[in-house]
């Protein structure tokens, strides 16, 4: 059995004395973990970084065997180890991946948001792109929230809220007195006025929740990955007033 690829080194660790184990996010494989001989090794070693985007030849005796990766370097995103915020979303982004993919299943369109994302993290404003990002990923993985009209009424205008329950989009009127069970709906996930700090966290609030729910089957008792929490903390301090 053998193939190649390309894709984003999500993870990464030491096997036996002299290989390690690797997890890419492939194009065309999906998550795919083998071992890469004398991944220990210093020289070698510096090019499994998470992020690192590799060319990967994979072989193996039987589909189901572990297998060999023979890895290349395409770009290395070692420019993010410098900047505190962008390193913990490429750590997100990573953890995340391992989270909520099933092993050697493809997700090609979530592959080609993760290449804009992590790019995009060389630049200043990003951190809304994560959120689309987690959204993206909630619809690749069949949990997708529907945000075009209100679940009660119908209408398409006034959209204020989300249902915990159904991810579906409620209005003002539709709410009505439920309006404090539900997760204010901030307008940048809408298209409408940017993503603003406050905005950001209740964003990121709402994917949350149903990542967490609906992953919770996949990992019984299990949280969303700790990397994931150090980013939007750092995000919320990020956006806190500074001290008079």
């Amino acid at each position: 059995m053998e193939w190649t690829d390309e894709g984003t080194l999500i993870a990464s660790r030491p096997f036996g004395e002299t290989s390690a184990i690797i997890e890419v996010f492939t194009a065309l494989h999906g998550r795919h973990a083998g071992v890469v001989r004398g991944g220990a090794s210093r020289k070698v070693a510096a090019m499994l970084q998470p992020g690192s985007q590799v060319a990967v030849a994979w072989r193996a005796r039987l589909d189901d065997h572990l297998g060999v990766f023979t890895v290349e370097p395409l770009r290395s995103r070692a420019v993010l180890m410098g900047d505190p915020l962008a390193l913990a979303g490429l750590n997100a982004v990573c953890a995340m991946l391992r989270f909520a993919l099933a092993e050697r299943e493809a997700h090609p369109d979530l592959y080609r948001r993760t290449q804009a994302l992590l790019a995009g993290m060389e630049g200043a404003d990003w951190p809304p792109d994560y959120l689309r990002w987690e959204l993206a990923l909630l619809e690749d993985l069949g949990f997708g929230l529907d945000l075009s009209r209100c679940a009660v009424t119908g209408a398409c205008d006034d959209l204020a809220f989300v249902s915990p329950k159904t991810g579906r989009a409620v209005s003002r009127q539709g709410a009505g007195d439920w309006a404090a069970r539900l997760f204010p709906l901030p307008q940048g996930m809408l298209g409408q006025g940017p993503l603003t700090g406050p905005e950001l966290r209740e964003g990121l609030a709402i994917t949350g929740h149903f990542l967490g729910r609906e992953l919770a089957q996949m990992h019984p008792g299990l949280p969303l990955p700790e990397a994931r929490a150090r980013l939007i903390d750092r995000l919320n301090r990020r956006d806190r007033p500074e001290p008079t």
